[in-house]
């Protein structure tokens, strides 16, 4: 599998100004930003209805964590309701076509959400539970990254014990 470049590190020569591309990217992220938000909301809310029009209907999943907190999955099939886990996101980032929702309820319930969007609707979903993520660029064939997004370190002194921490290369 080969990797998308973020609208946002992308450089057309001769199509717009730089002040018009951010604009344009800003844009962008703020819509997907308020598309994971609605998410979120029709999941608190069980509006099944609402999730469809956010939502791919072959969406791509990715998991990383153990088996028994699959609860994102069982709730976008219908396997699960919102009351068996409540997502409450804490801190939600968009960076061009990607969105990071991490959130946590106590000791053992820490997880995070990579969404990747493809005009306006969400195409992939990468769940960490009780796992740390930091989310990089990557801006060159060298191995030049850019760091976009890291679990939050309010988390990393709460948790008692280790957890994985990995690296997502977008």
């Amino acid at each position: 599998m080969g990797y998308k470049r973020s609208p946002t590190a992308m450089i057309i020569p001769g199509k717009a100004e730089p002040e018009k591309l951010s604009g344009w990217a800003a844009e962008l992220e703020k819509r997907n930003l308020e598309t994971v938000k609605t998410l979120y909301k029709a999941l608190r809310d069980g509006h099944a209805e609402k999730l469809v029009k956010v939502v791919r209907t072959e969406l791509e999943w990715w998991y990383h964590g153990p088996p028994h907190c699959e609860h994102m999955m069982r709730l976008l099939t219908g396997e699960s309701t919102a009351k068996a886990f409540r997502f409450r996101p804490r801190r939600i980032r968009a960076v061009g076509d990607r969105v990071m929702v991490e959130g946590w309820e106590g000791e053992g319930e820490y997880w995070v959400h990579v969404w990747t969007l493809s005009h306006g609707i969400i195409a992939q979903l990468r769940e960490y539970f009780n796992t740390f993520i930091t989310v990089v660029l990557r801006v060159s064939e060298d191995g030049d990254e850019a760091r976009l997004w890291r679990s939050s370190d309010r988390v990393r002194v709460r948790v008692h014990g280790s957890l994985p921490d990995l690296v997502l290369s977008v």
